[in-house]
């Protein structure tokens, strides 16, 4: 384990066990300060923040527009990691209190009939604390979690997130097949959620979004073909003190096709679905790294 590594598995744990003690509001004043402090700084992960907001958008990256959004975007995103350190002390109260998320009755139906579900997430507001309420609403459901580095801070993430009620599988390295896993939870009438709008991996289909070509995960809508779980599109955001969502309609499995095609046009229609929740709600968009395929390196885009 590298030394910044040691320190950020280190930070995390001080986070989640300093940060319930401290006052909400001072809490909230701290990790807005950092966002500011970020911002000003002009890193790498900002730039990369306003190149990505340019496009939402429609404004060129170094316009005083793009510059003032990325600053609310990096609050929203501060906002969010107070948030989850909070998360496992905060009320039950609070939790369910403070959301509300349209289009509930979408999951709740198709459960209702035995039927799986697949809800597919941006990176938007608050994914965890939404766990949280979906749990308390008395529908657990299984996720899939990145093997984050160094393992501690894998482990940490993983411990923080069943304890609010998710069962969470490893990407890689786990016992088994992770998409025969979820496949079977979703023929039990289960529920899986999934962050569907990054994957710049081989295996990640290419979409247009936002009028340039990126790659999205395969796995929401290949689960959905494979087992017939309904695919439920969800977005969330901040709104004052609160939060807030909206499961989309499903995306339905197209009619004919081959497997890999009936998957590329459902992924196309979830980034069609992504780009409306986005461009509403672009501050809570949590997208600090690389997205589409024009930045990558030429190496890259065909690794």
């Amino acid at each position: 384990m590298s030394v910044r590594e040691r320190a950020v598995s280190l930070g995390f744990a001080a986070g989640w066990a300093v940060l319930p003690r401290v006052p909400e509001r001072l809490g909230a004043a701290l990790f807005d300060r950092v966002a500011d402090e970020l911002w000003l700084r002009r890193g790498k992960s900002v730039r990369q923040l306003e190149a990505n907001l340019a496009r939402v958008v429609g404004a060129d990256a170094a316009s005083p527009a793009v510059r003032s959004l990325s600053r609310r975007g990096l609050r929203s995103y501060m906002r969010y990691f107070h948030e989850m350190f909070r998360l496992p002390a905060m009320s039950g109260e609070r939790i369910m209190s403070g959301m509300v998320l349209g289009g509930e009755d979408l999951i709740t139906s198709n459960l209702e009939r035995g039927r799986g579900v697949v809800l597919a997430l941006p990176h938007m507001g608050n994914w965890d604390h939404a766990g949280a309420w979906l749990v308390r609403r008395g529908v657990p459901f299984t996720t899939v979690a990145e093997r984050l580095r160094p393992e501690s801070l894998y482990e940490r993430y993983k411990s923080f997130r069943e304890s609010l009620g998710m069962e969470v599988l490893p990407l890689t390295g786990g016992e088994g097949h992770v998409f025969g896993t979820l496949a079977q939870r979703l023929r039990r009438g289960g529920v899986v959620c999934l962050p569907a709008d990054r994957d710049l991996t081989a295996a990640g289909v290419e979409v247009e979004f936002f009028g340039e070509t990126t790659r999205m995960p395969a796995g929401p809508a290949a689960l959905a073909v494979h087992t017939g779980a309904a695919l439920l599109p969800a977005t969330l955001w901040f709104e004052g003190n609160g939060w807030r969502g909206h499961v989309h309609e499903e995306i339905a499995v197209p009619g004919a096709g081959t497997r890999q095609e009936k998957t590329a046009a459902m992924t196309q229609a979830l980034a069609r679905v992504f780009e409306k929740g986005v461009a509403e709600h672009p501050e809570d968009w949590h997208m600090l790294q690389r997205l589409w395929l024009a930045d990558l390196e030429p190496r890259e885009r065909t690794a």
